[in-house]
Protein backbone atom coordinates (compact mmCIF):
# COMPACT_ATOMS: atom_id res chain seq x y z
CA UNK A 1 0.00 0.00 0.00
CA UNK A 2 1.20 3.33 -1.43
CA UNK A 3 1.77 6.49 2.08
CA UNK A 4 -0.73 8.48 -0.03
CA UNK A 5 -3.38 5.58 0.14
CA UNK A 6 -2.63 5.00 3.70
CA UNK A 7 -2.75 8.36 4.50
CA UNK A 8 -6.43 8.97 3.28
CA UNK A 9 -7.57 5.62 4.55
CA UNK A 10 -6.37 6.86 7.81
CA UNK A 11 -7.24 10.31 7.30
CA UNK A 12 -11.36 9.90 5.72
CA UNK A 13 -12.83 8.07 8.81
CA UNK A 14 -10.70 11.14 11.27
CA UNK A 15 -12.49 13.62 9.02
CA UNK A 16 -16.09 11.85 8.96
CA UNK A 17 -15.83 11.79 13.08
CA UNK A 18 -14.78 15.30 12.80
CA UNK A 19 -17.56 16.24 10.70
CA UNK A 20 -20.57 14.40 13.41
CA UNK A 21 -18.94 15.75 16.30
CA UNK A 22 -19.19 19.37 14.64
CA UNK A 23 -22.54 19.04 13.92
CA UNK A 24 -23.18 17.95 17.50
CA UNK A 25 -22.45 20.95 19.26
CA UNK A 26 -24.45 23.29 18.30
CA UNK A 27 -24.29 25.08 21.84
CA UNK A 28 -27.38 24.36 23.00
CA UNK A 29 -26.73 20.50 23.19
CA UNK A 30 -25.25 20.59 26.65
CA UNK A 31 -27.87 22.30 28.28
CA UNK A 32 -30.85 21.58 30.59
CA UNK A 33 -34.03 22.58 29.99
CA UNK A 34 -35.39 24.64 32.12
CA UNK A 35 -38.38 23.00 33.93
CA UNK A 36 -42.15 23.54 32.80
CA UNK A 37 -45.16 22.11 34.35
CA UNK A 38 -47.20 20.06 32.16
CA UNK A 39 -50.00 20.16 33.48
CA UNK A 40 -50.71 23.07 35.65
CA UNK A 41 -53.54 21.92 37.84
CA UNK A 42 -51.81 18.59 38.53
CA UNK A 43 -48.53 20.76 39.68
CA UNK A 44 -50.79 23.00 42.10
CA UNK A 45 -52.40 19.97 43.70
CA UNK A 46 -49.42 17.87 43.98
CA UNK A 47 -47.82 20.63 45.35
CA UNK A 48 -50.50 21.16 47.99
CA UNK A 49 -50.38 17.13 48.48
CA UNK A 50 -46.68 18.02 49.66
CA UNK A 51 -47.30 20.68 51.88
CA UNK A 52 -50.19 18.89 53.74
CA UNK A 53 -47.93 15.92 54.46
CA UNK A 54 -45.17 18.13 55.39
CA UNK A 55 -47.03 20.18 57.82
CA UNK A 56 -47.97 16.87 59.34
CA UNK A 57 -44.85 15.54 59.14
CA UNK A 58 -43.18 18.89 61.05
CA UNK A 59 -46.33 18.62 63.41
CA UNK A 60 -45.87 14.78 64.48
CA UNK A 61 -49.15 14.42 63.13
CA UNK A 62 -48.88 10.66 62.70
CA UNK A 63 -52.86 9.97 62.02
CA UNK A 64 -52.72 12.42 59.33
CA UNK A 65 -49.47 11.14 57.57
CA UNK A 66 -50.46 7.75 57.68
CA UNK A 67 -53.79 8.62 56.24
CA UNK A 68 -51.82 10.00 53.03
CA UNK A 69 -49.36 7.21 52.99
CA UNK A 70 -50.73 4.15 50.45
CA UNK A 71 -50.70 0.83 52.90
CA UNK A 72 -48.53 -0.42 50.01
CA UNK A 73 -45.96 2.03 50.95
CA UNK A 74 -42.03 1.76 50.07
CA UNK A 75 -39.77 4.16 51.35
CA UNK A 76 -35.96 4.02 49.59
CA UNK A 77 -33.72 6.11 52.14
CA UNK A 78 -30.06 6.20 50.76
CA UNK A 79 -28.55 5.76 53.82
CA UNK A 80 -31.06 3.43 55.70
CA UNK A 81 -32.20 1.24 53.03
CA UNK A 82 -35.83 0.00 51.77
CA UNK A 83 -38.85 0.09 54.10
CA UNK A 84 -42.30 -1.39 53.10
CA UNK A 85 -44.38 -0.96 56.63
CA UNK A 86 -46.45 1.27 56.88
CA UNK A 87 -46.94 1.65 60.83
CA UNK A 88 -42.52 0.74 60.30
CA UNK A 89 -42.36 4.20 58.97
CA UNK A 90 -45.12 6.02 61.43
CA UNK A 91 -43.21 4.28 64.25
CA UNK A 92 -39.48 5.28 63.00
CA UNK A 93 -40.91 9.32 62.63
CA UNK A 94 -42.37 8.73 65.98
CA UNK A 95 -39.18 7.91 67.15
CA UNK A 96 -36.37 9.86 64.94
CA UNK A 97 -38.22 12.63 63.70
CA UNK A 98 -41.18 13.89 66.26
CA UNK A 99 -39.65 17.12 67.83
CA UNK A 100 -36.37 16.62 66.63
CA UNK A 101 -36.23 17.52 63.41
CA UNK A 102 -38.32 19.72 60.34
CA UNK A 103 -38.25 19.50 56.88
CA UNK A 104 -38.86 22.38 53.98
CA UNK A 105 -39.14 22.36 50.87
CA UNK A 106 -36.26 23.89 48.62
CA UNK A 107 -39.09 27.05 46.62
CA UNK A 108 -38.79 26.86 43.20
CA UNK A 109 -37.58 22.37 43.18
CA UNK A 110 -40.68 20.99 42.71
CA UNK A 111 -40.92 19.00 39.46
CA UNK A 112 -44.45 16.96 38.66
CA UNK A 113 -45.20 14.58 36.23
CA UNK A 114 -47.88 12.99 35.18
CA UNK A 115 -48.17 9.11 34.96
CA UNK A 116 -50.58 7.88 32.79
CA UNK A 117 -53.33 5.41 34.49
CA UNK A 118 -51.81 6.30 37.88
CA UNK A 119 -51.27 9.60 38.88
CA UNK A 120 -47.86 12.11 39.24
CA UNK A 121 -44.08 11.78 40.04
CA UNK A 122 -42.85 14.82 41.86
CA UNK A 123 -39.17 15.38 42.07
CA UNK A 124 -37.90 18.30 44.41
CA UNK A 125 -35.01 19.18 47.18
CA UNK A 126 -35.60 19.66 50.57
CA UNK A 127 -33.65 20.56 54.04
CA UNK A 128 -34.14 18.71 57.17
CA UNK A 129 -33.40 20.63 60.18
CA UNK A 130 -32.03 19.24 63.53
CA UNK A 131 -34.05 21.32 66.05
CA UNK A 132 -31.61 20.05 68.72
CA UNK A 133 -28.60 21.98 66.77
CA UNK A 134 -30.50 25.14 65.44
CA UNK A 135 -27.06 26.84 64.04
CA UNK A 136 -26.22 22.84 62.38
CA UNK A 137 -25.88 23.60 58.49
CA UNK A 138 -29.08 21.80 56.11
CA UNK A 139 -28.05 20.75 53.00
CA UNK A 140 -30.39 20.50 50.18
CA UNK A 141 -31.59 17.02 48.90
CA UNK A 142 -32.90 14.88 46.29
CA UNK A 143 -36.53 13.31 46.64
CA UNK A 144 -38.66 11.89 44.46
CA UNK A 145 -42.75 10.75 45.50
CA UNK A 146 -44.84 8.68 43.68
CA UNK A 147 -48.40 9.60 43.83
CA UNK A 148 -51.46 7.21 43.28
CA UNK A 149 -54.98 9.18 42.19
CA UNK A 150 -57.40 6.82 43.11
CA UNK A 151 -60.88 7.23 44.70
CA UNK A 152 -60.50 11.08 44.45
CA UNK A 153 -57.87 10.77 46.96
CA UNK A 154 -53.88 10.99 46.58
CA UNK A 155 -51.63 8.05 48.15
CA UNK A 156 -47.70 8.41 48.70
CA UNK A 157 -46.84 5.14 47.22
CA UNK A 158 -43.06 5.11 46.98
CA UNK A 159 -40.29 7.31 48.52
CA UNK A 160 -36.55 8.02 47.35
CA UNK A 161 -35.19 9.57 49.74
CA UNK A 162 -31.24 10.82 48.77
CA UNK A 163 -28.65 12.91 51.33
Amino acid sequence: MSTTKFLLSMALPLLFLLSCKATKTDGNSHTIPKYSPIDAALHQSIAAMDATFFEAYNQCDLEKQASIYSDTIEFYHDKGGLMTSKQGIIDGTKKNICGKVTRTLVEGSIEVYPIKDYGAVEIGYHKFYNNQEPDAPSIPSKFIIMWQHTHKEWKITKVISLH
